[in-house]
């Protein structure tokens, strides 16, 4: 199975909740511990998952002024997360003040240094979004490419991308620049508020590094089978 590539997002309001889904789900790597769960339960939910030898992405898109992000970038380094997402809006200042911190964070601990990841463009967003309410100029696809091009010349690691323009950012940024797919859902899901989205297989072969996937397989009848049925696909 194809299990390393998928990170479950631990959408849920406590810590309960979450213990609960990841006993359920014994057999994924990846988890993402996003702004409800943090908000909720703090770091020690980070704790859990480091017991259970997961893997974390800590999705938490900083985006403030330089120094605010750098502080908070600092701290969640100390945790020992793999991903961190900051929104690449911030601007160049505040993405290299960032990575620079997440390193010095990390010496403090002795853990190893997450890897910083850029928010190209909210996947629920779409491009008469992008045109009439945020009157950005450029179409969607070339937004999404400067920003990630932004990341990679202020020296981050990858960039959250929607799996529609994972082929583009792929092909510009390289293999190495590691990008990540929220917005997949196989044909058989329902696409919710995800706006700019395919298929896990067609992610993968875009160039997708991992897929972000919640509700197939959390909100299924029959988690393990959907997820099954994805490892498959992919």
């Amino acid at each position: 199975m194809n299990i390393d590539k998928i990170i479950v997002p631990l959408d849920v309001p406590t810590e309960a909740a979450a213990i609960a889904l990841i006993d359920q789900l014994p057999e994924i790597i990846w988890w993402k511990v996003g702004l409800e769960l943090f908000v909720s339960c703090g770091p020690k939910i980070i704790s859990i998952l480091k017991e259970r030898q997961k893997r974390i992405f800590l999705d938490l898109k900083f985006h403030d002024i330089p120094n605010t992000v750098a502080g908070a970038c600092r701290a969640a380094a100390s945790y020992g997360v793999d991903l961190l997402t900051i929104h690449a809006t911030a601007g160049r200042v505040a993405l290299t003040s960032a990575q620079e911190a997440i390193v010095e964070g990390a010496k403090v601990t002795g853990e190893n240094p997450p890897r910083l990841i850029a928010i190209t463009i909210l996947t629920s967003l779409t491009s008469r979004d992008v045109a009439f309410d945020l009157k950005i100029p450029l179409e969607l696809p070339e937004y999404a490419l400067q920003m990630a091009l932004l990341a990679q010349e202020s020296a981050l690691g990858g960039a959250v991308c929607s799996p529609q323009e994972v082929e583009q950012l792929r092909q510009v940024c390289g293999d190495d620049f590691v990008l990540v797919c929220p917005g997949v859902r196989p044909t058989w899901a329902e696409k919710g508020d995800q706006k700019r989205s395919l298929t896990p297989g067609q992610a993968i072969k875009a160039g997708a590094d991992y897929l972000v996937i919640g509700r197939p397989i959390t909100a299924a009848a029959d988690p393990k089978g959907a997820l099954e049925r994805i490892c498959q696909e992919i």
